[in-house]
Order: C-alpha cells, then sequence, then structure tokens
C-alpha cells in the first residue's frame, strides 16, 4: 500500500490536493521543489531498483533524490491513491543532444475529466509546468522559461510530439543554451510497459554513453529559480538574478549538496564522486 501521507510529508504538503489540473500542477511543482534530481548512486556503483517499493524508500523514508525513472514511479504511485488516471510514457531527451538519443527519459500522461496532460517531475534538465497534450500549447515556469508542445515535430516522427523550450541557459543544468526554442525531448503516446522503463532504466545507469555514467548530475527547482550541480558545476537562477561558479573543495560540494539539495552524503561517499 503506498502511504500517501508520508509522501505529502516529505512534500510539505499539509492538505491533499484537489483532483483536477490545479491539484496536479501544485502537486508536481511542490515534488520537484523537495526531492532532488540526482544520479549519485550510479556514480557510486550502486544499482538503481525502479519498483514502488525500493523507490519510495529511497526518496521518501531514506530523504534522497533519484532521477526520472525513480522519481515518475513515485509520482504514478501518488496520483493513483490520489484517484488519478494517469501512465507512463517514453521520451528521448534532445537538451544538448547531437545525435538521435534514446529513449531514456519517461514522463506521466494524465488523464482528467477526458482531457490529457502531460506531467513530468523527472526531468533534472530544468522545470515545465503541467500541460494539456495539445499542438501548440504552452506554458511558463516559475522561473520564467516558455514552453510549448507540437506534434509531428521532424525528430519526433508522425504522431509523435516535441517540447520546445525558450528560457535562460542558467534555469537548466548546462545543456540547451542559446537563442530561441530548442527541443527538450520528444515522445509518442505508446503503451509503456514495465520492460520498456527496465530497459530505459537499465541504460541510463549503466551504458558507456549515458550522461549519467560520466557525470555527477544534481538539481532542484527552486519558486522562482533553478538549481543544479554538473560535477563541480554549480549554477543558481532565481527571480532574475544568477550565479555560478566551480567548487574546488570536497568539503563545500558535501556541504552544498546539503544545503542546497537536501543530499546528505557521507566524506567517503563525496570522496568518491570528487
Amino acid at each position: 500500500m503506498f502511504d500517501l501521507d508520508a509522501y505529502l510529508a516529505r512534500l510539505e504538503m499539509p492538505a491533499r490536493p484537489t483532483r483536477d489540473m490545479a491539484g496536479l500542477a501544485r502537486l508536481q511543482f511542490q515534488h520537484r521543489q523537495r526531492v532532488p534530481f540526482e544520479n549519485l548512486d550510479v556514480r557510486l556503483g550502486r544499482g538503481i531498483a525502479i519498483d514502488s517499493a525500493a523507490v519510495f524508500a529511497k526518496l521518501v523514508t531514506a530523504r534522497r533524490g533519484g532521477y526520472c525513472f525513480e522519481h515518475n514511479r513515485l509520482f504514478l504511485d501518488a496520483l493513483a491513491a490520489l484517484g488519478f488516471t494517469a501512465r507512463p510514457l517514453l521520451a528521448r531527451v534532445w537538451l544538448g543532444a547531437q545525435d538521435t538519443p534514446p529513449l531514456t527519459h519517461t514522463l506521466s500522461l494524465v488523464t482528467i475529466d477526458g482531457s490529457d496532460w502531460i506531467a513530468d517531475t523527472g526531468f533534472g534538465g530544468s522545470f515545465a509546468p503541467v500541460m494539456p497534450l495539445a499542438d501548440g500549447a504552452d506554458a511558463i515556469a516559475p522561473d520564467g522559461a516558455r514552453f510549448t508542445l507540437r506534434r509531428d515535430d521532424p525528430r519526433a516522427g508522425t504522431g509523435g510530439w516535441m517540447l520546445l523550450r525558450d528560457g535562460d541557459a542558467h534555469s537548466t543544468d548546462g545543456r540547451g543554451g542559446g537563442e530561441g526554442w530548442q527541443p527538450q525531448y520528444s515522445f509518442t503516446l505508446g503503451e509503456v510497459a514495465h520492460s520498456d522503463l527496465a530497459m530505459g532504466n537499465h541504460w541510463s545507469a549503466t551504458a558507456p554513453g549515458s550522461r549519467f555514467t560520466n557525470h555527477n548530475v544534481v538539481s532542484i527547482v527552486l519558486p522562482h529559480g533553478f538549481a543544479s550541480l554538473t560535477d563541480r558545476t554549480y549554477r543558481r537562477h532565481a527571480a532574475g538574478a544568477t550565479a555560478s561558479g566551480e567548487i574546488t573543495d570536497p568539503r563545500v560540494y558535501r556541504m552544498r549538496l546539503s544545503m542546497m539539495f537536501g543530499i546528505d552524503l557521507s566524506k567517503e561517499e563525496v570522496a568518491v564522486l570528487f
């Protein structure tokens, strides 16, 4: 049984969200502000389990973060407990990609009163609000970035969807800079089996070409901004102001993980990462 009260306490939500678009948006935003995105267990040589029990134990009970396959498993379980109708989708991440990327991202398709919405608690590169599944739909994130959905984008294939972003590069994890609309990820509405998610998770956690086997990636959404720590590079964008720098001391790295992202690691773990 999913412990909804413990999940909402982790999100610091005193009341259950309403079962509508406003409630969905509030839940997604609060989740992303309280549960960090991170791949540090991959870099520490630990396996990434994406079953419901393991994800809850890590992200809620142990108060750690995770990447998309963990975040959106937890989010889907919470949505089900709240009475929402939702299912996973698979996506290709184009943010910073040079060639056609693999299906290594997952998000959620939520149906409310017959209308479909996309929601995503697990994209570590930036934050997109809940959006209706409609060609030309747009939204503005709290950090000021704009998002739009386009159907049949050539990179997404026939019947596919592309989410594009236009915003300050500091409100990403360092990828996807440049003027104008940048592709964030593409997806289709095909049914996704647990084995499909398992394959995407396995590639992300083990493949030599995976971003997560080559870099430490951490981020969190701020009320009006975004903060990230990619390897030793720290970026923070909030209320129009930006800051960035390189961390050269493992003690500072450990402190930053704890104070900014809520991730508490031992000195020995930080020594491996740094």
